[in-house]
């Protein structure tokens, strides 16, 4: 990702470190709202009696999620998503919130969700229960073991805590008061959160707590709740808007080196508290490079894109700017994928400072929609040309609904005019090729870190042509559309665009 990704607002970073001494705070999160009451004070309490000190981010959390809608006096807040590096002191704020549930109302619900029913007994078993057991809470509450009908019960108040497993009939049947799922990057679905919600319908305190440190590109449920969270903390604090959703998130975007300490104190709240710089260098010097980013950093780890010496792939993360604008003088590119699924509209245009912005400008499925759309770009944005690789591509079946629609060839293709389809021919493609892969070295291109675009490159192959090569759309893992359209807009942008005749100037007679 690049520098620009989103920062932490100031107002949060003041706030944090003004009520909690907290200078560590989330990336991501809602502000406290000191006239909203909360219960926050009351779970702190319940941690201290299980031996935990409580930090000041989890203070910080556990005031705003606690928070109580003064027009109702029921939780503002139904779903708390907590996304957070390992180490961190996860388990012990979920344990806090689980015995306070518990302890707080009669007959209430609880049901606990780790990776697999395996873990999530492993965690009833060997972390809440020996906490509790060691614990000034010790005696206030009974086991049951039985396979199947695992629960801790509040002797007080009959409440109950289950655990479940990941599976379409999990949690279904009775109502549920308290939802967790833990470790939410080894969910490759959404069926326990299909299974807690209407389970919890109809109780007015319910809550769904999601936690977990980073996951892999299969993380499919935590990897849309974290996007999903993303979106709305950005709408709370740039529109003002707040949802119904606590999202807390701790992150150091890719840009951040691994291996400095000012990094990880962007993203680990807990150093200093519970865990040491000494650790966590410990941890980088033995781990995977890409497992340390997911487990200390909140980073997703990303399948290794496919080897292919011929795309530097390496390079194209530092090349992101998603500040980056198109200069006027452009260029754009028409190019459809090996079974005609999908087409893509790429620019690429010149910048003040010498590089070339690229951007992908529209994909959509199939090709009936694009000659319209190229219509309507020629004459907003005034191209210097219009790349299309030749016919026996898949785009080139659309040149001549092209031509009839008044984007032609020039007469002479050594004197193109401003607007003209430039029809590129193998010999072409494979100068462009070559030439954007020195450009991803040289870093004299820009991208403004699109996914469809992202994709393209990291699953990008490529086949012989002669003595060089060309992209394949066939081998290519991934639709790699926008990357060759790219790679064809910016050859037409600098090779082509020289040769557009300028304006005629009377002057051109006298000389």
């Amino acid at each position: 990702m690049s520098s620009t990704i989103w920062q932490t607002p100031f107002e949060l970073r003041e706030q944090c470190a003004e009520l909690y001494g907290l200078t560590c705070p989330p990336r991501w999160g809602p502000p406290r709202r000191p006239q909203f009451q909360t219960m926050g004070p009351r779970v702190a309490t319940v941690m201290d009696r299980l031996g935990y000190k409580v930090m000041p981010w989890q203070q910080y959390v556990l005031d705003v999620a606690f928070e109580l809608d003064p027009d109702t006096g029921l939780f503002a807040y139904r779903e708390v998503g907590l996304s957070i590096p390992r180490q961190q002191g996860k388990t012990t704020i979920v344990l806090g919130v689980v015995v306070h549930r518990l302890m707080a109302w009669h007959r209430q619900r609880v049901i606990y969700a780790a990776q697999n029913r395996t873990e999530a007994f492993r965690r009833f078993d060997e972390e809440f229960v020996e906490v509790l057991d060691g614990s000034r809470l010790a005696g206030r509450f009974r086991v049951r073991r039985t396979t199947g009908q695992e629960q801790i019960i509040w002797q007080d108040t009959r409440s109950r805590m289950g655990i479940t497993s990941n599976t379409e009939k999990a949690a279904h049947g009775a109502t549920l008061d308290l939802g967790v799922i833990d470790e939410a990057f080894a969910h490759e679905d959404d069926r326990l959160e299909q299974a807690f919600v209407p389970a919890q319908s109809t109780r007015d305190m319910a809550q769904l707590w999601w936690a977990s440190a980073g996951g892999t590109d299969k993380s499919v449920y935590l990897n849309r709740k974290r996007d999903r969270g993303r979106e709305l903390m950005e709408a709370l604090w740039t529109e003002g808007r707040h949802p119904a959703v606590a999202h807390f998130e701790w992150y150091a975007p890719d840009d951040m080196p691994r291996d400095k300490p000012a990094t990880w104190r962007a993203c680990m709240p807990a150093l200093g508290h519970t865990v040491s710089e000494a650790t966590i260098r410990g941890d980088l010097d033995r781990m995977d490079p890409a497992e340390f980013d997911r487990a200390y950093l909140n980073r997703t780890r990303k399948k290794a894109p496919p080897s292919d010496p011929n795309v530097p792939k390496g390079k194209w993360p530092g090349l992101a700017d998603r500040q980056s604008q198109p200069g006027v003088q452009l260029a754009l590119a028409i190019e459809v994928s090996h079974d005609r699924a999908w087409s893509s509209l790429v620019v690429a245009a010149l910048r003040p400072d010498g590089r070339v912005h690229v951007e992908l400008v529209d994909r959509r499925p199939g090709t009936a929609w694009v000659v319209a759309a190229i219509v309507r770009l020629r004459r907003l944005w005034d191209p210097v040309a219009i790349a299309i690789a030749s016919t026996g591509s898949p785009a080139g079946s659309l040149i001549d609904d092209l031509d009839a629609a008044g984007v032609k060839a020039p007469e002479d293709k050594d004197k193109p005019k401003r607007g003209d389809l430039i029809i590129m021919r193998t010999n072409d493609i494979v100068e462009a090729c070559g030439q954007m892969a020195d450009a991803m070295t040289q870093a004299t291109i820009v991208h403004t870190d699109q996914v469809d675009m992202t994709s393209a490159v990291t699953g990008a192959m490529t086949r012989p042509s002669g003595d060089a090569w060309v992209l394949d759309r066939r081998r290519s893992l991934t639709d790699v559309s926008p990357f060759m359209g790219a790679t064809l807009a910016r050859w037409a942008l600098l090779i082509v665009g020289p040769k557009v005749r300028a304006p005629y100037d009377p002057l051109d007679s006298v000389y």
